[in-house]
């Protein structure tokens, strides 16, 4: 067996009646641990390679702290506290990154996000839908649904109110890990695995996916979703919506570059290059007709939007007379246009 992982992380969880995962809280997940750490750990859980999620006990976690005690220091203490728990605990060891196929996995791998060990696309989530339970996430956690409305009369019995804040797959990220250096207005509305980058500000209105984020510093008033990672210094205006599109049944990445502000009510379905602007109540996406104009506002060309992913210094506007989207470059649009000629 190798001693060389992609990820690793010792977590505590809940779990249902059956014994199914609802879900996983993992403090320190580690990407590319050493292979002394590997080494160490291996036998005492039993892992022989590929990618499991390996539940253990309170005397395992003891075993392991010891283990760990002169290699990695802080997992060592994390496990002492672990070895103390009152909630079913696994460790979820990664081979490679590839398919998911536990829900402990799928868990793992929203916490790199968050936790920014990795950036929005740069993991494998392929099957990560059918792996996460639909849950009532509650007062008191995470509960099963098909046993939601016996612990609500347990708790009205008790004369206490279990209160249910959302039913989803998705966590909100804050519950699992706060990123430095970030200010989240309203926590509920950025879900587990979203990364949000340092100097990183999300409004009251923002909301931000899973598999998405921002790099920070930067303003969020809108809708930063799945497939969306948006770039430097960026402002998006309160109600834009920044859509990743699917291809193929896979996510593609749209990126907004450094500077950029998206206004009021705007939407992008491309990428967009450093210090583009796009006027509030547009919504672009691929195949949106876009007139060029020159420096004097005159037509020298119409091109789909796609053909102007990814350029910087773009403005981006609706002629309030005639309706058609035209596009302003601090270049002339011939030079532009030529630009994209010799792109092509």
């Amino acid at each position: 067996m190798s001693n060389s992982l992609f990820s690793l992380a010792f977590g505590v969880g809940t779990q249902n009646r059956q014994g199914a995962w609802l879900e996983v809280f993992y403090a320190q997940p580690l990407l590319n641990p050493s292979a002394e750490l590997v080494a160490a750990i291996a036998p005492i859980l039993g892992y022989e390679g590929g990618n499991q999620a390996i539940a253990f006990s309170h005397a395992v976690a003891s075993q392991l702290a010891e283990a760990l005690k002169h290699v990695d220091a802080t997992q060592a203490a994390l496990l002492t506290r672990l070895a103390e728990s009152h909630k079913p605990m696994v460790a979820t060891l990664l081979g490679e990154d590839t398919a998911l196929s536990s829900t402990p996995e799928a868990y793992l791998k929203l916490h790199l996000l968050s936790h920014r060990l990795a950036k929005p696309h740069g993991l494998s989530l392929a099957g990560i839908f059918p792996l996460l339970p639909n849950v009532a996430w509650t007062s008191r956690g995470a509960v099963d649904l098909t046993e939601l409305a016996e612990q609500q009369l347990e708790a009205r019995l008790k004369g206490e109110l279990l209160e249910v804040f959302s039913v989803d797959k998705f966590p909100k990220m804050t519950d699992y890990v706060v990123p430095n250096g970030v200010r989240i207005a309203d926590s509920a509305r950025v879900r587990l695995g979203a990364y949000i980058g340092e100097g990183t500000t999300i409004m009251h209105e923002g909301f931000v996916n899973f598999n998405a984020g921002t790099e920070g510093p930067g303003m969020i008033e809108g809708r930063v979703s799945a497939g969306v990672f948006v770039g430097k210094g960026s402002d998006l205006g309160g109600g834009c919506s920044t859509m990743g599109t699917l291809s193929g049944g896979g996510n593609i990445t749209i990126t907004v570059g450094e500077g950029c502000l998206i206004g009021a009510n705007a939407g992008i379905g491309i990428p967009l290059g450093d210090r583009n602007t796009v006027e509030a109540g547009l919504y672009i996406t691929a195949g949106t007709k876009v007139q060029l104009l020159d420096e004097q506002n005159q037509l020298v060309k119409v091109v789909k939007a796609r053909d102007l992913a990814g350029q910087p210094d773009l403005l981006f506007r609706r002629n309030s007379v005639s309706g058609a989207v035209e596009c302003k470059t601090h270049k002339s649009a011939i030079e532009l246009n030529e630009a994209l000629h010799a792109h092509n």
